[in-house]
């Protein structure tokens, strides 16, 4: 029987992992060792020679390209930075929901809502005991001492009031006091246990078990009411629980509550290890009761009672952690035995994802191989038809908790191809590839140029996607006007770099299903990145602003461009606009619908979140603008959506242009970037309450001030051709004076404050000269490096323009004139030279002065730069 079919789509399916915890920083405490082993102190010194620990290590290592060691895999990390790390991982994952419980005690932790630039959608999951032990360590309400009725008030309300920010409630009672749950707890118990809690000082910490069964109780009277579902973990888990007290089992009085009956309940954690046989007959007949396997460790006790409780109440099972933390054939094991029992409508997957983003890659890679031994087997055995299997698989890697969870996100088919590929011993060997399957290796050059190589996936796949593709030095110094290195940029056709492939950008192309496209970064050899290298250079000041101020910059662009038609006039072809509209008007939006109905799935296909689009003021002008991200990610998704809408554009005939002024007689096309700064998942720009004078927080005032301050060197990056400085005139929303304002688009700087921020407080600002022709990593590197001259000054922002700048030109600096301008000001400013680079300068001034050269003595040349942006 072949079984091609049943492994397609086990590898296609987008995961929905329905419990996990949070990632923390790189320079968390947390050992990066604990990715690979449950073992902590002295114990973690044996970790290495379990057999789990030595095949994940490999497989991270070969997800990395490194060395297998931890020192090879910690230094990578350190290189790559976690936002890349954590791209990668849940990318090759293929994970389109994640469930957090953030009530983890980790290091440094990040919250939840961090988590939503890596997956589409992230609820989370609220851990009742921590809920309570934070009421407690608060004062009362009354500020007299804790008692059962304040704090029954306080822990409901609390609850109540939490409703809607969740998608779960979680106990852990199994590791604190055992799962044999009294229901009808008295108060006296409960009272004794609430005052012994309390002497026990602060921080709070329950371990009280008549307080425990109460607040469960409370909690589960809340989850009938409000329809949500509760994770019971069972099993093995913190070293302080009495095992014998986390067997399923125990959970026949609560199950069998007549109170509870409707509950949605899941058995949560390894299976419920090493109760996992009870654990699957308990789903087996209480209809409410759901399994989480997310580890799978079985063992051979209790069948017969276990299929009455699954059978009859609602309850599911989890499986995941062991599933990268077992023996291949202990893996494989368990889930056979797991479904001997558990409908496969009962049963969930989930990573147990902590700390590390390559937890969630393994326990994905792994689930996905497993599952598929598992099911081809019973397929074999006749206990399944092959379409039967597949069906299976769905369910369990997805559908059941879509539906249980009642969570909304599309795992269908139109998402792109797989992007784990289990590569072990478990796999087919000799899969042929498609010789006509292509991948384009993407860079972005000085001059804002998108170019790329094409090779097999073959071959990409065999050594490309390792040692990368050889590139001259001179593809950094060339111009608009010609494939050759100018002259001053210093770069000639000596020398070689690598492209080396980001295997975290790589995607498949929406409008061509047999190739795929990755960004690259230029390397002298592996390891050892170009000074030149754009991507490079923005990781290079990321990582100052994170090291000196423990900050991330987000960026979203705005990206105007022109759809033109090609004509043929008086015997010579031209292109005009495709449709001549004004700004907003439906009817240009409904000549070009057709385009955006492909433009905008084509996007989100490649994770690229579009807040809106619509018809721009030129003729045959459209802006599509980008939900704002980690500033990286963010010049990484600009790249891609310039693909989209120029191939989309292709395929209808048309040629979409993002050149700065494509006719000068219209308005220009900008690509507006908006910043903010960021800490520990919050935005720390808005000041924190309204008695600021400007709306902003102090660390928000210096970083945009120092902005302020660069702007005219930064021109020469944003505005990199002569034609953009025809753009930016007064009176056309680009910014021609240095200034800044408040919701004032013809300031250079706009601050923001967007629909639901509080009213008076900045959220963001917008910097209006960046155009579509700069290399959006160049742009943003140097507008963070000015942000960070701005917080190691302590600059402060001069006076507000609340006026058309236009009309006090006299009091005001008008920004650089024409390229020359701007690049005078770049090589005077000795800031940006030491924190981008001075060769890297060198490049991009030398790259300008041509470009100003070659335009002064050929005006009408600058007609041909709608075939190059």
């Amino acid at each position: 029987m072949e079984f091609k079919e049943l492994k397609k789509a086990i590898d296609q399916v987008e995961l929905v992992d329905a419990h996990a915890h949070n990632i923390v920083s790189l320079d968390s405490s947390f050992p990066f060792i604990r990715t690979f082993s449950e073992a902590t102190g002295d114990a973690l010194s044996f970790a290495p020679h379990s057999l789990s620990f030595k095949r994940n290590l490999r497989e991270v290592a070969q997800l990395y390209g490194t060395e297998v060691s931890l020192e090879a895999i910690e230094k990578h990390r350190q290189t790559l930075g976690l936002h890349s790390l954590t791209t990668k991982c849940f990318y090759e994952a293929r994970i389109s929901a994640l469930l957090i419980d953030d009530g983890l005690k980790l290091d440094k932790k990040h919250d939840t809502e961090w988590h939503r630039n890596f997956v589409p959608y992230v609820g989370r999951v609220l851990r009742i005991e921590t809920l309570a032990e934070q009421i407690l360590n608060e004062e009362s309400p009354d500020d007299s001492s804790w008692t059962l009725d304040s704090f029954t008030k306080a822990f409901v309300e609390r609850l109540n009031s939490l409703v809607p920010e969740i998608v779960a409630l979680k106990t852990i009672a199994a590791y604190r006091s055992g799962l044999d749950i009294d229901t009808h707890v008295s108060k006296e118990v409960v009272e004794s246990g609430l005052v012994e809690v309390l002497q026990a000082g602060k921080p709070v910490r329950i371990g009280n078990k008549g307080l425990i069964d109460y607040i469960l109780t409370l909690s589960l009277e809340v989850a009938e009411r409000c329809d949500l579902p509760l994770q019971i973990h069972t099993g093995f888990g913190d070293k302080d629980l009495d095992l014998r007290l986390s067997n399923p089992l125990h959970l026949r009085t609560l199950l069998e509550d007549k109170r509870f009956a409707k509950c949605r309940i899941v058995l949560l954690h390894h299976a419920s290890y090493p109760f996992s046989k009870e654990a699957s007959y308990l789903s087996s007949v209480y209809p409410q009761v759901l399994l989480h396997p997310h580890s799978i460790y079985l063992c051979n006790v209790f069948w017969l009672f276990l299929i009455y409780i699954f059978l009859f109440l609602k309850v599911f099972l989890d499986f995941g952690l062991a599933v990268p933390k077992l023996s291949v054939h202990g893996m494989v094991s368990s889930v056979k035995e797991l479904l001997h029992l558990a409908p496969t409508k009962k049963v969930m997957f989930s990573t147990d994802g902590y700390a590390t983003p390559e937890t969630y890659y393994l326990g994905a890679k792994k689930a996905r191989e497993v599952i598929f031994l598992v099911l081809r087997d019973a397929c074999v055995s006749g206990d399944l038809s092959l379409m039967e299997a597949i069906d299976a698989a769905k369910d369990i890697l997805s559908r059941n908790a879509i539906a249980f969870y009642k969570i909304d996100v599309d795992t269908s088919s139109s998402i792109p191809q797989s992007r784990i590929s289990p590569k072990s011993e478990m796999e087919e060997p000799h899969a042929q590839e498609d010789s006509s399957s292509f991948v384009r290796v993407i860079w972005v050059d000085t001059s804002g140029q998108q170019r790329c190589r094409v090779v097999q996936a073959q071959r990409f796949n065999r050594s490309v996607k390792k040692n990368g593709i050889g590139l001259t030095h001179a593809s950094m110094g060339m111009t608009s006007f010609y494939d050759g290195p100018a002259e001053e940029s210093k770069l000639t056709g000596i020398g070689e770099i690598r492209l080396v492939p980001d295997l975290s950008t790589k995607r498949i192309i929406p409008w061509t299903k047999q190739e795929s496209m990755v960004l690259a970064d230029m390397l002298l050899k592996p390891g050892e990145a170009w000074e030149y290298c754009p991507r490079e250079t923005l990781r290079r000041v990321r990582n100052v602003l994170k090291d000196e101020f423990d900050l991330v910059m987000n960026a979203g662009f705005e990206n105007e461009f022109y759809l033109l038609k090609n004509v043929v006039r008086e015997g010579k072809e031209e292109y005009v606009p495709f449709e001549v509209g004004p700004y907003c008007s439906t009817s240009s939006y409904d000549a070009a619908a057709q385009i955006f109905h492909e433009i905008i799935p084509a996007l989100e296909s490649l994770n690229i979140a579009v807040e809106q689009f619509h018809a721009e003021s030129g003729k045959g002008q459209f802006e599509v603008s980008l939900g704002h991200t980690i500033a990286f990610h963010a010049a990484d998704n600009l790249v891609y959506t310039r693909e989209v809408i120029r191939s989309v554009a292709r395929k209808h005939g048309l040629l979409a242009t993002f050149v700065p002024k494509y006719d000068l007689c219209d308005i220009g096309s900008g690509s507006h970037v908006h910043i903010s700064l960021w800490k520990n998942g919050e935005n720390v720009f808005p000041a924190s309450d309204k008695s600021s004078a400007h709306g902003m927080s102090s660390i928000g005032e210096e970083f945009m001030a120092g902005v302020l301050f660069h702007l005219p060197s930064i021109f020469a990056v944003l505005a990199p051709l002569p034609n953009s400085y025809d753009r930016i005139q007064p009176n056309t929303f680009s910014g021609a004076f240095q200034c800044w304002g408040k919701e004032n688009r013809e300031a250079a700087i706009r601050t923001a404050s967007p629909p639901g921020a509080p009213d008076g407080l900045v959220t963001n600002f917008e910097i209006k000269a960046c155009d579509g022709s700069t290399n959006p990593h160049l742009s943003l590197a140097i507008i963070m490096a000015a942000g960070i001259d701005g917080l190691r000054r302590h600059l402060q922002l001069p006076d507000p323009i609340d006026t058309n700048p236009a009309d006090v030109a006299a009091t005001l600096n008008r920004l650089p004139e024409t390229l020359s301008e701007a690049v005078e000001a770049l090589e005077k400013d000795k800031v940006l030279h030491e924190l981008l680079g001075q060769n890297l300068l060198a490049a991009i001034t030398g790259v300008r002065k041509a470009e100003v050269q070659y335009y002064s003595k050929n005006p009408d040349a600058c007609k041909q730069l709608i075939h190059r942006y």
